[in-house]
């Protein structure tokens, strides 16, 4: 089994941990945590791992092949340069880190190395997301024309990062790896409402090469918790609702068919309705296919999908997302 070691055991950090210990291909021997109260319960879920308060300690161990990254956002890339350079694979929480060039030198390094640098954009291993990936691939969609996300709910409420960096990064994970999104113009929008710097509402659309637009709608003030995307194409349209256990995914043999330029302002367009078709989609844990592919490409079975690479991407979307919406917040307070 690979040694490793988790750093950070706050709300993803248990996850992170049972799925490490029920992989039989990771075995746990350190976690590092600096509240004293969640230490504790990592000395009690992992009984036979070592446990830190200072994660550098752990990070210096010989013995430990693999870390996973599983702290605050602006403590990513000074852990896992310091991972990085004593010689162990990587595995960090979304997003990578607060700067693309924070990103660009941890992929240089990690090169050098030839080490693992991976992202945990969980969703990329849910059945939902492989199906969506699949329906894009084959061209069952036709040309796809928009991408458009509804990922809100009540909180949480997040002490160091605003809605944009906290669930945007899914979708743009998404975006990324099932279209192979090219965004060449960002437009963002939001609002303050519980911290004076820190935007709990935003949304963002995406132009992107090849007449693709996304449109992300991201809230933390929303009565009710909702993750649902739609996906248009020419031939069929599909509808993922994360939290519709029973259908989660639902196939539209629906369209518009359009016509020629010169004959668009005349003859209206032609609608077509079909059939509604909803694929059995596997349930299990997303979190599992990470921590496998995560084994899988350290020992040489794979290569990553959630690399450094992809990470990057992400983080220059939200890089670009972020000053759309600094921008249209100074417009607004100017205004107000």
């Amino acid at each position: 089994m690979i040694p490793a070691g988790l750093i950070g055991y706050g709300y993803w950090g248990p996850n992170l941990l049972r799925n490490l210990q029920l992989s039989g291909r990771f075995e746990v021997k350190g976690v590092a945590e600096l509240e004293r109260e969640r230490l504790d319960l990592a000395r009690r879920a992992a009984p036979g791992a070592r446990c830190y308060a200072d994660a550098l300690e752990l990070i210096e161990r010989p013995d430990i092949a693999a870390l996973v990254i599983a702290s605050p956002v602006a403590t990513h890339y000074p852990l896992a340069r310091a991972a990085l350079e004593r010689g162990k694979h990587v595995l960090i929480e979304k997003p990578m880190c607060r700067l693309a060039e924070e990103c660009q030198e941890l992929i240089a390094l990690a090169a050098a190395r030839r080490l693992a640098l991976m992202v945990d954009h969980t969703f990329l291993f849910t059945g939902a997301v492989q199906k969506l990936k699949e329906l894009c691939s084959s061209g069952a969609l036709g040309k796809v024309s928009y991408y458009d996300s509804l990922r809100v709910n009540l909180g949480l409420f997040q002490p160091d990062v605003n809605v944009l960096w906290d669930l945007a990064p899914h979708d743009f994970s998404i975006l990324d790896f099932v279209l192979g999104a090219k965004p060449v113009h960002v437009e963002a929008t939001g609002h303050c409402h519980v911290n004076s710097n820190l935007p709990d509402i935003a949304y963002v659309t995406l132009h992107c090469a090849g007449g693709l637009i996304a449109h992300f709608n991201l809230s933390w003030m929303s009565p009710a918790k909702v993750r649902r995307v739609a996906i248009g194409g020419d031939r069929q349209m599909v509808v993922w609702d994360d939290l519709d256990r029973d259908e989660k995914i639902r196939i539209y043999d629906s369209g518009i068919r359009l016509h020629a330029p010169d004959e668009r302002f005349a003859i209206v367009p032609g609608y077509r309705i079909g059939d509604i078709h909803s694929p059995r989609i596997p349930n299990t844990e997303a979190l599992a296919g990470v921590v496998a592919h995560f084994a899988d490409v350290i020992e040489g079975r794979a290569k990553p999908i959630m690399g450094g690479e992809h990470g990057l991407r992400v983080v220059r979307m939200l890089e670009a997302a972020q000053a759309a919406l600094d921008a249209s917040l100074a417009r607004v307070r100017g205004l107000s």
